[in-house]
């Protein structure tokens, strides 16, 4: 679809999930988002009050896009929902493709800024990110049951990948390569393995 066939609503959403990332939520103005989206100041605030309401907007708008792109992910195909987890992990890393800006996450670019400034946007990025890992719990459970694998939740794990992957954006930003990011999900990878081997042989 052309860019001028997408509505002016979506076109400032887009423009916000990549200058952002790039950027940085503070950094990027109104002016900014108006000239990547190719609409003017009027049509935005024609559809968002404030830069702090389109930032909200954009991390639900992320939320929705990238929830189309994990559900429609090949992780899901093993049988074993440890080997689903597995896989899950090894996607996130074959996403660390391209410029910083193409891989790193939207909402934990914000969240970083805006945490104490703009608890809107701050409660939009935690509903975003921790979804995200809830959606993860119903492999996690069902692989600790099947391996005997106890001694914390399905939720604190999930929410642990997430913390481990929104860190390695972090180093990759600062160190400037995303070596640093695979790097860390390597590590994430033999951590899990070495969780869900401690019981030995799977239950029958």
């Amino acid at each position: 679809m052309p860019p001028r066939a997408i509505n002016a609503r979506t076109r400032l959403l887009e423009s916000a999930r990549d200058v952002i990332r790039a950027k940085g939520f503070s950094a990027t103005s109104v002016d900014d988002l108006c000239k990547t989206a190719g609409v003017t100041k009027g049509a935005f605030f024609h559809h968002f009050k404030s830069k702090e309401e389109l930032g909200v907007a954009a991390a639900d708008f992320w939320s929705e896009t990238t929830a189309a792109l994990f559900a429609g992910a090949p992780y899901h195909q093993p049988d074993d929902p440890y080997d689903r987890l597995i896989a899950y992990l090894e996607f996130r890393k074959q996403l660390l493709a391209g410029d910083l800006p193409d891989y790193t996450c939207l909402v934990g670019t914000m969240a970083q800024e805006i945490y104490d400034s703009a608890p809107a946007i701050r409660e939009a990025c935690h509903a975003s990110i921790s979804g995200h890992a809830m959606t993860l719990v119903p492999d996690i459970r069902a692989a600790m049951q099947a391996r005997g694998v106890s001694g914390f939740t399905p939720e604190s794990l999930a929410l642990h990948t997430q913390a481990v992957l929104q860190g390695a954006f972090i180093l990759a930003k600062a160190g400037n390569s995303v070596t640093y990011a695979q790097d860390s999900v390597d590590h994430l990878i033999r951590y899990v393995s070495m969780l869900f081997s401690q019981s030995g042989e799977k239950k029958i």
